[in-house]
């Protein structure tokens, strides 16, 4: 009996990270959090002064250092740099921008990808990103696109900064995530799109509780209640 995964995309600021990892909790699944993947990439290329833009630059970098993803007994996800825990380091806003355009690279993309893959080939999963029910797990057994209206997505994201200690204008995380929207859907490599056989979930005016029950029908029945 093969392993069951669980395919969840979605825009910048749609709750994926919060959501996927309590849909994994309520299913006793691994959680991966493949967006985290590449904003450790993007510290990399922050901290060594690389322009998160230049190709050659970047996959280099990507086989000059040591990038980790590693589960605790909880399931919670720790990313690591070269030996160093950087889970919270690549939550900062900076990042964003550098990971956005390191996931841009498709030799990036295809280096990482067996990471991600080997996971579920070896874990019940419930992974969540951009591309992962279109190119890394284009036959997992669930396909969800997790989305949400700017605004919405905009006012979480403004809420998750001031709790973090660093807030910004909504005016600026406003633009900030169209911006990352137009990035992610128009790049060449593995762009932002409702993969085949996915249920979309719209969660605009959803409370956590309620986005959560949403998906959880949806991994239940296949369809939106």
């Amino acid at each position: 009996m093969g392993f069951k995964s669980i395919a969840i995309d979605g825009p910048a600021g749609a709750g994926k990270s919060t959501l996927a990892r309590q849909v994994a909790a309520a299913l006793g699944y691994l959680y991966v959090d493949t967006g985290a993947i590449y904003r450790t990439l993007g510290l990399a290329a922050l901290r060594h002064g690389v322009d998160p833009q230049d190709g050659a630059a970047v996959v280099a970098l990507l086989q000059g250092c040591a990038i980790d993803l590693r589960h605790g007994g909880d399931g919670v996800q720790h990313m690591y740099l070269d030996g160093e825990d950087v889970s919270e380091a690549i939550r900062r806003p900076e990042i964003s921008d550098y990971s956005s355009k390191v996931s841009a690279i498709p030799e990036v993309r295809s280096g990482l990808m067996e990471m991600q893959r080997s996971l579920a080939q070896q874990h019940n999963v419930v992974m969540d990103g951009r591309d992962i029910g279109t190119v890394v797990l284009p036959n997992a057994d669930v396909k969800i696109f997790l989305t949400a209206s700017p605004e919405e997505r905009a006012r979480r994201r403004f809420e998750e900064l001031v709790q973090r200690g660093t807030p910004q204008p909504y005016e600026e995380v406003l633009r900030d995530l169209k911006e990352r929207d137009a990035k992610d859907t128009g790049r060449a490599a593995a762009p932002l799109r409702r993969a085949e056989g996915a249920v979309e979930v719209d969660t605009t005016g959803c409370s956590l509780e309620e986005s959560l029950e949403r998906l959880l029908t949806v991994v239940r029945t296949g369809v939106m209640a």
